[in-house]
């Protein structure tokens, strides 16, 4: 689907124009993409909110999709809904990992088109570019065969544009306190802005820690509560029609192609054509995923108000140059949907998802320009806005990283190699990722989003 910015959106990004990242020191407008200061770390402060999305309930033949409105409010909503992660290449991922507090309602329910964004702080890229315009050639992969044919449907939503983000400006240094003060395991998260979700779990150390939902590692082929899939359905499994396209399917070990059936993906490089998506093990049943795209491979993802999710990648260069406008490459990417967008249709008609009207979407990790060694973040929903300062491209070898969704923040953070992802995670480790990534420093960004 197209991507572009609500109006509200594009007034709470420039609201908070002057309360962003390290730009003060210096900045560079690159192609119309601004980059500040290399960092370990960000947060976005006053992420939740109240809103609502229109949640797509059909999908006909003809390729009109109904849609009612969803109400959301919450601490850290609607990112606490259930979420789908991203994988484009060329990446090497070789361990991924999710937890939840211990006790949390919100643990696993398993037993064992842009491509255009129009950021409001001056990104201009293609961040998964598959939508062709009308006249354009379309190739897909049906039941193992490839087939091209001439694109007469748009579906396009015309798109606003991008806001004026002036990262270029001074601006001013977001003030937090030092020590993370997390509450105890029977107070609630809270926002100035926002009603706290239920459910939602504490970081306190006597909370009993957080608990390993899903892991993978590619050294040793393990996968633990995660399935992965990709978007070439009617090829192994999944479907395929000339109105939609592909739908999810499962994953060949290799990334590359759709499976009848579950694999764990082998230690490889993905290709910068190739999108892998990770959600846990556990497949929608009867209603409980809400409505999606009949015959695709429907799973749950990761839900709940606190989690964290780790990371260790890597993103090689290969020096290809993009063909076309729809075909960008060395661009790596690693970002998050709210699962209501693939289990519908990711790539496609605005109206056939809930990406435009706000249900969310967290890039964390972006390479927005082929061979480019800076990777970029980005939150779009109803609250909308992105950091310009950014991570160093691991162009060579592994990084680990971390997020954390938690109290109406988003903490991305750069590990240590000697970092694990153990079965369990002391609760004062993830106090630590928090309260060391809440005071803004000449490595640590602090970006502002409400509030």
């Amino acid at each position: 689907m197209k991507y572009f910015l609500t109006a509200a959106a594009l007034l709470a990004a420039t609201a908070v124009a002057d309360k962003r990242d390290l730009c003060t020191d210096g900045s560079t407008d690159d192609n119309n993409n601004w980059y500040c200061q290399n960092v370990t770390a960000i947060t976005y402060t006053g992420v939740g909110g109240s809103g609502s999305y229109n949640k797509v309930t059909s999908m006909d033949s003809s390729g009109t999709c109904g849609s009612s409105p969803s109400d959301y409010s919450g601490s850290m909503s609607p990112l606490d809904q259930e979420l789908s992660f991203h994988f484009r290449g060329p990446i090497q991922l070789k361990q991924f990992a999710v937890y939840t507090p211990s006790g949390s309602s919100k643990a696993r329910r398993s037993t064992t088109n842009e491509r255009r964004h129009a950021h409001g702080h001056g990104h201009a890229h293609l961040h998964h570019a598959r939508d062709a315009a009308v006249g354009d050639m379309v190739t897909a992969t049906i039941n193992g065969v490839v087939e091209t044919w001439v694109n007469e449907y748009s579906g396009a939503a015309t798109s606003a544009p991008a806001a004026d983000s002036s990262s270029s400006a001074a601006t001013t240094s977001v003030a937090a306190a030092a020590n993370y003060a997390a509450p105890s395991s029977a107070s609630s998260q809270s926002s100035a802005s926002a009603s706290p979700s239920s459910g939602s779990g504490s970081i306190s150390s006597t909370s009993g820690g957080w608990g390993r939902q899903a892991y993978y590692d590619s050294s040793s082929s393990t996968s633990e509560g995660l399935v992965f899939l990709n978007h070439n359905g009617g090829s192994g499994s999944g479907v395929f029609d000339y109105t939609y396209g592909n739908s999810l399917s499962f994953a060949t070990s290799d990334g590359l192609s759709g499976a009848s059936s579950s694999q764990v993906l082998e230690d490889t490089t993905l290709p910068s054509s190739a999108e892998v998506v990770i959600m846990s093990d556990s497949p929608c049943s009867g209603d409980d995923c809400g409505f999606y795209r009949e015959g695709t491979v429907a799973y749950h993802g990761f839900d709940g108000p606190s989690k964290a999710f780790f990371f260790e990648f890597g993103m090689p260069t290969t020096g290809e140059t993009a063909a076309s406008e729809y075909d960008p490459v060395d661009m790596p990417a690693i970002w998050a949907l709210n699962a209501l967008i693939p289990r519908t249709l990711q790539y496609g008609a605005a109206d056939c998802s809930c990406w435009t009207s706000g249900c969310g979407e967290f890039d964390l990790f972006e390479v927005l320009a082929p061979g480019d060694q800076r990777m970029k973040s980005t939150l779009h929903g109803n609250i909308a806005g992105g950091d310009s300062d950014y991570f160093a491209r691991p162009s060579s070898g592994t990084t680990k990283a971390v997020m954390v969704l938690y109290d109406n923040n988003i903490h991305l953070k750069l590990l240590d190699d000697s970092y694990e992802f153990g079965s369990s995670m002391d609760a004062s480790a993830i106090t630590d990722i928090c309260g060391s990534t809440l005071t803004q420093t000449n490595t640590v960004s602090l970006f502002a989003l409400s509030g």
